[in-house]
């Protein structure tokens, strides 16, 4: 059974089993240009799922190389939410507050916002400091989050990256997850997975 945070907004119930620290370990393994064996390592990785009140998780994730320096990997932070329709109740654009009531107050009205697979639509804007922005679109359902990219931003001197699919799973108290990207002038290829234990 999944316990609710306390404050967490009722419009963030479907993905409630994400919010917390976790931690653990995966592995990269990617084809780059013409070498004969793709690059293959292990990492070590801390991710955190959090909020603040209002209708979205923060995001952030940290890795590192599980070498004796723990050399750092990767970063990335951003922002989850269901996918739905804005009404004038929300927030934004900007600091701007919205007019009249929060919409989907109760976890009664969120019911409303099911798809037809019986889960929920889902969106991720995730920014990493290599100059790539990603926005993803998908859906949860019983614990399971698949997104795809529906757009993604480069700056002009970040590096190939067109498209991305994430994965992400609790099994059995664990939170197991996959990531394909088409980069490098590769088409959509399985990149990483991991597999971490809530730690907080």
């Amino acid at each position: 059974m999944i316990e609710l945070p306390e404050g967490l907004a009722p419009e963030l119930v479907p993905l409630s089993w994400l919010v917390g620290v976790w931690e653990g370990t995966g592995v990269v393994e990617y084809p780059v240009g013409d070498e004969d064996e793709p690059r293959k390592y292990e990492f070590g990785q801390r991710v955190s799922f959090s909020h603040d009140g209002l209708p979205y998780l923060n995001y952030s994730s940290t890795t590192w190389l599980l070498d004796d320096e723990h050399t750092p990997l990767a970063a990335e932070m951003g922002y989850w939410r269901i996918d739905r329709p804005n009404e004038p109740g929300d927030r934004g654009p900007a600091m701007l507050m919205g007019d009249g009531p929060v919409p989907f107050s109760t976890v009664e009205s969120v019911e409303t916002l099911r798809n037809t697979t019986d889960g929920f639509d889902v969106e991720a804007a995730i920014i990493h400091p290599t100059g790539v922005n990603e926005l993803y679109v998908g859906r949860v359902k019983k614990g399971r989050i698949d997104l795809a990219t529906d757009a993604v931003m480069r700056s002009p001197n970040a590096k190939d990256y067109s498209a991305a699919t994430r994965l992400y799973g609790l099994v059995e108290g664990k939170l197991f997850w996959a990531w394909d990207i088409a980069a490098l002038g590769q088409q959509l290829t399985s990149h990483a997975s991991g597999q971490l234990a809530k730690v907080d």
